[in-house]
């Protein structure tokens, strides 16, 4: 059954080691350990090391979290600290509201 599991690919683009990023990685480390173990691949980026990273994928402001796969892409910009808004905004609390809303 561990083969069906769908593996989420990540990346947190921060700039440097600022409080808003620190928290960001926090957070979403936090997150990531509490529902999705094993089945996440998150890369840090540093967009003040790796400039043309940020360009390529189209990052105007950081913290940003984009989840690539599984498509569609979605990104999230902000310090992460609202772990539901996170989950809605990457698609990943699609199931979880599905079934509340079974229930009225």
């Amino acid at each position: 059954m561990n083969a069906l599991k769908k593996t989420y690919i990540l990346k947190l683009y921060v700039a440097g080691n600022t409080p808003n990023s620190i928290r960001a990685l926090r957070t979403l480390k936090n997150i990531l350990e509490q529902d999705f173990q094993g089945v996440y691949n998150l890369k840090v980026i540093d967009v003040v090391k790796n400039p043309q990273l940020a360009e390529e994928d189209k990052i105007l402001a950081t913290p940003t979290l984009a989840k690539v796969l599984p498509l569609p892409v979605r990104k999230v910009i902000g310090d992460l600290s609202d772990r539901e808004k996170v989950l809605i905004g990457l698609n990943l609390l699609y199931e979880e509201l599905s079934e509340e809303e079974s229930w009225e």
